[in-house]
Parts: C-alpha cells; structure tokens; sequence
C-alpha cells in the first residue's frame, strides 16, 4: 500500500509517497528532471516489502508547492534543505538515498552535512565528475557563462514536449513498451505558468553543483559509502557495481 502525504514546510506544502513499515530500513528516492515522485510510482512498491520507502516531489515540482521565483530562491542548496527538513520532520535518523539526476546533487548536498545518516546510494544518472557533463549539458553551460534571453531560450528547449519524451525514448530497442504517463505527467507539471523560470533558474544554478564535486568526491574517499551506480550508453536502466575510483 502507498500512502500519499503533505507536509507544511518553511509554508510549503511538500508532497510525499510512503510504503513500507517503519520498522525497515528508510530509503529516500529524490526524483530528477523533469519528473517527480511519480517516476518511483512502479518500483515504490517492489521495495516496499523490504524498506520503508519515502518519495517526495521537490518545492516547483509534480504535487509540492511552486511557489514563484519571487517567493523561493530556487536553488539546489534550498532544495535539499527542504527536503532535509522533511526527513527530519518524520523522525528518520539513518536512511539510504536512490537518486536520479537532479536529485544526486540534492543527495550529496545532505550527504556532506550528514554524514553519519548516509547508509549508502544507488544512483542513477546523475554526476559528480566533469566528465560526466556530455552534450546534453553544452546548453547548461552557455547559459552558466552568459544568462541572457539567447541562451534562455535555448535552454528552454529542454522544458517542450518533445525533449521530454525524447529523454523517455532515445535509445530504447522496443519503444512501444514505453508507456507515455511519465512523459506526459511530467509535461502537465512543466507547462504550468511561472515554471519555466523556475527551470531556468535551477539551471543556471545547477553550475554550483559542478563547483563542490570535488567536495562530493572526497566525501566518498572520506566515509566509503556503499554505491550502486546505474549508467549506461542507449538503455533506461542497468545496474551494476563499480570501484569508487570508476565514480569519483
């Protein structure tokens, strides 16, 4: 059974998914771009029996609060603080993170205040090595050395429908197995008005990330978590275990 919760925090009201007892070992799943809590919604319950699982959606994202650029500086320093919140608001002390994409630099943003929580990753998709940047993050860049409406647009490219579904489909052998509710539940949150600056913003910050990866770095030389890297040329999804040193 999953549950589907709000929490009031700092004013926001951040949304959540719960399964498992709370007597399990906690496991936080933090979503990526452009999705939510929804893209957890069919392994939520395949780890329900062993973990006790929290999903949230982060502020400006699927069920949570979005409030405008005005209201909330829309960084990922601020987001993982108010997810840090939240975890501590339930009462979990010790947790393992599952990660996608945006939410590993929101993970080691935690990681790195907390050490003493971590009981280890599974990471999908997401960097902490420059060399993990691929072409995908050359627009990224452009708009990190000049925001301006040029490069705001161009980046912007990436909050239509079509980029969306590309990121669902690009390179999978049997496309007809894909089913088109992630990428059109995570277009519905996008197309709201006042979240393409909300987009534009994080982008621009996401610059910050790349400035503490060496901090990131030493935290897994330093503490020696257990990993679970997910990575892969032209796939959706295919673990295995790799050294530090092929992470860091």
């Amino acid at each position: 059974m999953v549950l589907y919760k709000k929490m009031n925090i700092d004013s926001l009201q951040i949304f959540f998914r719960e399964a498992g007892h709370p007597s399990h070992p906690t496991m936080i799943l933090l979503h990526g771009f452009p999705s939510s809590s929804h893209m957890f919604r069919d392994l939520i319950p395949l780890l329900a029996d062993r973990f006790h699982v929290i999903a949230p959606d982060y502020p400006g994202f699927g069920n949570s609060s979005m409030p405008a650029v005005d209201e909330f500086n829309y960084t990922f320093e601020n987001l993982s603080l108010v997810m840090e919140k939240l975890i501590a608001m339930l009462g979990i002390s010790r947790y393992l993170l599952y990660v996608h994409d945006y939410g590993g630099p929101i993970s080691f943003r935690l990681a790195i205040r907390n050490p003493q929580s971590i009981i280890g990753f599974v990471i999908q998709n997401a960097v902490i090595n420059e060399q993990g940047l691929g072409e995908p993050f050359d627009l990224f860049k452009a708009l990190w050395v000049n925001r301006n409406p040029t490069s705001e647009a161009a980046f912007a490219e990436f909050l239509t429908f079509d980029s969306t579904k590309k990121q669902y489909i690009t390179g999978v052998c049997q496309p007809y197995l894909i089913s088109p509710d992630g990428y059109s539940m995570d277009q519905f949150f996008l197309d709201r008005p006042g979240n393409r600056q909300i987009q534009l913003d994080l982008g621009y910050d996401y610059r910050t990330n790349v400035e503490l990866y060496p901090v990131w770095q030493q935290y897994l030389r330093t503490y020696q978590p257990p990993v679970l890297v997910a990575w892969g040329k032209m796939i959706l999804f295919s673990p295995w275990k790799v050294p530090f040193s092929s992470v860091i």
